[in-house]
């Protein structure tokens, strides 16, 4: 199936998720009296969010480069050939800043696995719905709308450091905040870093090296949010779209995607 169907169905499937929930929800709520109602309407917010779709984003004044780096084709399509990425990402990614750069690698020949955290579900308690397809695929954001599921090739507890050249991890603001909290992605980051390879994040991603602890003394950029956790950490902080220190590349956000990715890629010749 090409890319543009599976997202489609994705988008999809997502949306008749949402109705399934919803439709849940709305029948429960016909059991309930005035009173709880009202206390219920009380607990919630309207509907309405912001997002970001891709093409706003690349038509947007002065993300002209970034346009052109995703619209001008790719002349070597082998230089990265051989190469073997892991895109850790948990639900909640920011959807350009793993498309994106998952796109490009893929366009110069390396061969780029989807590394999600295993299935867990929240306690019951917790009352969230969860889509059956939430054990074989990763929600998308596009800033703080879901937009749709991606599936992913592997889990965390699945993987080994010596099966990769480098590790990439988006942003999202949920998405680093789901895998900091796993304990085999932690492991994973942690076990890499010794070996010297690229480890590479985007956006708030790096949070997650921040709880692997492998930022002290390190010079390094993020989502400006962040900044503060990131000083915190050990790390030199500076704002700037990409910043190299050893075998760590990191960025502040889906415009510096472009810039982001040919670092990566820039790396990843020279080893």
């Amino acid at each position: 199936m090409k890319p543009t169907k599976q997202l489609i169905l994705a988008g999809a499937l997502s949306i008749l998720s949402v109705w399934n929930a919803t439709s849940q929800v709305t029948i429960k709520t016909k059991e309930m009296n005035s009173y709880e109602l009202s206390v219920l309407n009380q607990l919630g917010s309207p509907s309405v969010v912001v997002n970001m779709p891709v093409s706003q984003l690349l038509n947007a004044p002065g993300n002209e480069a970034l346009r052109a780096f995703f619209f001008t084709p790719v002349k070597d399509t082998t230089v990265l050939k051989g190469k073997r990425i892991a895109a850790f990402v948990a639900d909640g990614f920011e959807e350009i800043e793993l498309l994106g750069p998952v796109w490009y690698f893929r366009k110069l020949g390396a061969t780029v696995d989807i590394v999600a955290p295993k299935y867990n579900p929240a306690p019951e308690r917790y009352g969230l719905v969860y889509p059956e397809m939430a054990k074989t695929h990763i929600m998308a954001i596009q800033y703080l709308q879901p937009v749709g599921w991606l599936k992913f090739d592997r889990t965390a507890d699945q993987v080994k450091v010596s099966d990769y050249d480098a590790v990439f991890i988006p942003g999202g603001a949920w998405n680093p905040d789901n895998l900091r909290f796993d304990k085999d992605v932690i492991k994973f980051i942690r076990d890499f870093n010794q070996t010297g390879k690229l480890i590479a994040a985007i956006c708030h991603a790096p949070v997650v090296l921040a709880s692997a602890d492998i930022l002290k003394g390190k010079k390094l950029t993020g989502y400006w949010n962040i900044q503060t956790d990131l000083k915190n950490a050990g790390g030199t902080v500076s704002d700037e779209a990409v910043v190299t220190d050893g075998n760590l590349i990191t960025s502040r956000h889906p415009i510096d995607v472009a810039d982001f990715s040919r670092a990566v890629e820039a790396w990843l010749i020279k080893k």
